[in-house]
């Protein structure tokens, strides 16, 4: 079985057009606090996800993200708006999406071994099925070694790595990622954002993380949506043209930081754009940038 953070060298075969997988239509959200008083979170949020994509939501820290997030899986419902998969409302969290979560050591059970807590997300199949998943899931995050272990026996990014392998074992159509990695060092980040490549790459599932990380977004992305300060509304898609499969090299590519600037123009109105660095290297078009501000 191949490293799970190795990038592998050869390319796919690119992805065919596919249809829509989740559309967000409207969406809008308020929080009511202890004393009573109504904080709108986000307003009239539209975008859709297609089959196999990858796409990240970042913006500036209290626009929502999160918010978003849980509503748009189903664990809250929006005020306003809808959710529909497939064309079809959805309805509290569906057995076909799996979440993780920033707080993975909130997550998993301490009493249980590494395999009873990836099992959990399996236990309602057959006994011998369930065995079966649990042990590929950990295979694919390079974990069979600790199955029997417990979580507070493992580093920070093991930890998120039984997370992960968790949400695999559903074999879910779509994985959303809410921080995943914003608790571990900087290596093991950059680690687990390759695994979560592979894993994306080699299972097919769509994928929506939030993130506050802008590189990260860029390096794992198809299409990056910028959000606005709160209220937050989709600002504009970005469309993510770096070749894939990608790896640590592509970060230092110009056209990798032509758009990170491009994505941040949004985030920090004010803040400079670079001109291209490179030639053949230009600028996102205006025309491939979906702006949602008129």
């Amino acid at each position: 079985m191949p490293d799970p953070y190795t990038v592998q060298a050869t390319t796919p075969a690119p992805r065919p057009a596919t249809a829509s997988l989740l559309d967000v239509s409207g969406i809008g959200k308020s929080l009511t606090a202890a004393d009573g008083s109504v904080l709108e979170v986000s307003r009239d949020i539209t975008f859709s996800l297609h089959e196999g994509e990858f796409v990240s939501i970042v913006g500036p820290s209290g626009a929502g993200k999160t918010t978003l997030l849980r509503t748009v899986s189903g664990l809250t419902s929006p005020d306003r708006g809808a959710v529909t998969h497939r064309g079809e409302p959805m309805r509290d969290v569906p057995g076909w999406l799996s979440i993780v979560f920033q707080e993975y050591n909130k997550t998993l059970f301490p009493w249980l071994s590494v395999r009873k807590n990836v099992l959990l997300a399996v236990r309602s199949l057959p006994k011998a099925e369930a065995a079966a998943r649990t042990a590929d899931a950990l295979g694919l995050v390079g974990l069979s070694d600790f199955a029997e272990r417990y979580p507070w026996e493992l580093s920070g990014g093991m930890q998120q790595r039984v997370a992960l392998a968790r949400a695999m074992a559903s074999r879910p159509e779509l994985l959303m990622m809410d921080e995943p990695f914003a608790s571990v060092d900087a290596l093991t980040r950059t680690n687990l954002e390759d695994m979560v490549q592979t894993l994306w790459r080699e299972a097919g599932f769509a994928a929506l993380l939030v993130t506050h990380d802008i590189g990260e977004a860029v390096y794992l992305s198809d299409r990056v949506l910028c959000l606005s300060a709160r209220p937050s509304t989709v600002l504009a898609e970005i469309p993510i043209d770096l070749p894939r499969p990608r790896d640590r090299a592509t970060r230092a590519l110009p056209r990798f930081h032509e758009l990170t600037e491009t994505v941040l123009s949004y985030i920090q109105p004010g803040q400079k754009v670079e001109e291209p660095t490179a030639p053949g290297q230009p600028s996102v078009p205006d025309h491939q940038v979906v702006s949602r501000t008129s």
